[in-house]
């Protein structure tokens, strides 16, 4: 009986140790991953808004505006690095690797090059050239600079085209100008100026001598 026993005992242990063993070994350790993700010039500093994720795992974690990323990894997980406009990279953790991983990862750009494209106003090449023999320009170029020369014409044309970025800005300083050199300044009222009154009644006077 007591052999029995013991050899009961001896079984009973060795499965508790084996089964301690493969469930060690079935767990695998947890590694906090950080890092930056820089791009072809590192002196912009790192790219944000990169996917650093474990597809199999279903975990992951974005790069924040400066570049830099931290997440729970384990050992032998492979990482994926992924942004619109780069190369995607691939990362497995390593076995023999500390609790704390810090990695710098470079992503090239994925430049894809297309065929060149011509856009024609017209379907073929005989469609453009009826076209053109159907404009009839004038022969002589008098002419036609006096139409683009016209006096009424630039008229309109400086009266209904509005000021651009570089006019606008010279009107506001312009105008900036003025407040601040005469914030100072009294404002004088003309009807009190006696010199204006004087070429009032001067004024006056001529014109009953021309009645």
């Amino acid at each position: 009986m007591k052999n029995r026993a013991l050899i009961l005992f001896i079984l009973i242990s060795s499965a508790a140790l084996f089964f301690t063993n493969s469930l060690a070994q079935g767990q695998k350790r947890l590694i906090q991953l950080s890092g930056i993700v820089l791009g072809p010039d590192s002196l912009q500093g790192g790219i944000p808004g990169v996917n650093i994720y474990v597809p199999k795992a279903g975990r992951g974690t974005p790069s924040n505006a400066m570049g830099f990323f931290s997440m729970p990894v384990q050992v032998g997980d492979s990482v994926v690095i992924s942004a619109v406009g780069y190369e995607r990279q691939y990362y497995i953790i390593p076995n023999h690797t500390s609790e704390f991983l810090t990695l710098i990862f470079e992503l090239s750009e994925d430049v894809t090059y297309l065929k060149e494209l011509t856009v024609l106003p017209f379907p073929t090449e005989e469609v453009f050239k009826e076209a053109v023999l159907a404009l009839n320009l004038p022969l002589d170029d008098a002419a036609y600079d006096k139409n683009n020369l016209d006096a009424e014409l630039l008229a309109l044309i400086l009266k209904t085209t509005p000021m651009d970025g570089y006019s606008n800005q010279r009107y506001m300083l312009d105008q900036l100008n003025y407040t601040q050199s005469s914030k100072y300044v009294p404002i004088t009222n003309p009807l009190l100026n006696p010199f204006n009154w004087a070429k009032f009644i001067q004024s006056l006077k001529q014109n009953k001598k021309k009645k």
